[in-house]
């Protein structure tokens, strides 16, 4: 669970960040979960669930100062209030799902949430020894946890990032494993498609970003198409360009996703908020070809809902 549990502090009033997509994301992964530890059941594998942006737990706590930046992407604009009282975020639906995992590894940056997540282990003390707190950066956490051997274990690993932390080489490392299933929230419309411009002139560090997002820096001609040529205050020609849509975006990404794993769900969800504006893409990929295609019937199953 990352952003349903964030406050947004940029303007004046607080807004906090979610809303029926939250809870139509998050049941997907509910089910998800219960399918997978149930088909899972007899199988000689050790099975984990990671949720690399673990936040406190429940879907209401507070976003602070230390827990993110400006950098992080949040638009008060899109923010809307969730409905009110505690509600379980990812966490503690991991904690609840039945068969269980035989490990649950949290991570989280701010030292305040993790301090809150510690209270997992006591309430839920019969799982306390197989619950993990990493306090660091995601990226570094998962890629480290995939170079572990994976022979004899599986795992089910949600990345719910604010906006666009998420690095490609942390995919491509994930795929590696062959062994693990993944749920991403791609920042379609609260990410990506606000950074690229109409005129397609942006600052570098913006266009880092997307190249660390989408592991390429082909995108640029992908996103963008030279329509004709305009006069300029002086005369001299330049070429017009035209931005790509949100939907040849979302394709792009999930081409993206097919050449590095065996398995993915070609019509990710789509998470929108109450003015129908697309958020994210709900996506899922599978690292293990035998696994593949039960994992995908399952998922697109789950996804139905959100296309």
């Amino acid at each position: 669970m990352a952003h349903e549990d964030s406050v947004d502090r940029s303007g004046s009033a607080d807004h906090r960040f979610g809303g029926e997509w939250t809870e139509a994301k998050l049941a997907v992964l509910q089910g998800y979960l219960g399918a997978y530890t149930t088909a899972l059941k007899n199988k000689p594998f050790k099975k984990a669930f990671i949720d690399a942006f673990a936040g406190t737990g429940y879907r209401t706590a507070r976003f602070n100062d230390e827990g993110g930046s400006p950098d992080d992407l949040l638009f008060p604009d899109l923010a809307e209030d969730p409905p009110q009282g505690l509600l379980d975020g990812s966490a503690r639906i991991a904690l609840r799902t039945d068969p269980p995992f035989d490990h649950y590894v949290f991570v989280e940056k701010s030292a305040a949430r993790c301090s809150e997540l510690e209270a997992l282990k006591e309430e839920f003390p019969e799982k306390a020894d197989r619950i993990t707190i990493r306090q660091d950066e995601a990226n570094r956490v998962v890629r480290a946890l995939c170079k572990q051997t994976w022979q004899c274990r599986r795992a089910v690993l949600f990345l719910d990032p604010y906006g666009m932390q998420v690095e490609w080489k942390t995919l491509e490392a994930v795929a590696g494993t062959g062994a693990i299933d993944l749920w991403l929230l791609f920042p379609l419309g609260i990410g990506v498609n606000r950074l690229l411009t109409r005129s397609g002139q942006m600052p570098k560090s913006w266009r880092r970003r997307l190249d660390l997002l989408l592991g390429t820096t082909d995108w640029y001609e992908k996103f963008y198409a030279v329509v004709g040529r305009q006069d300029t205050l002086f005369d001299v020609p330049g070429d017009q360009v035209a931005k790509a849509s949100m939907e040849t975006i979302g394709r792009y990404f999930v081409d993206r996703l097919k050449g590095i794993f065996p398995g993915v769900a070609d019509e990710p969800g789509v998470l929108r908020n109450s003015a129908e504006c697309p958020l994210y893409l709900l996506c899922f990929a599978a690292a293990n070809e035998k696994g593949a295609p039960i994992a995908l019937k399952i998922a697109n199953h789950l996804l139905k809902g959100l296309r």
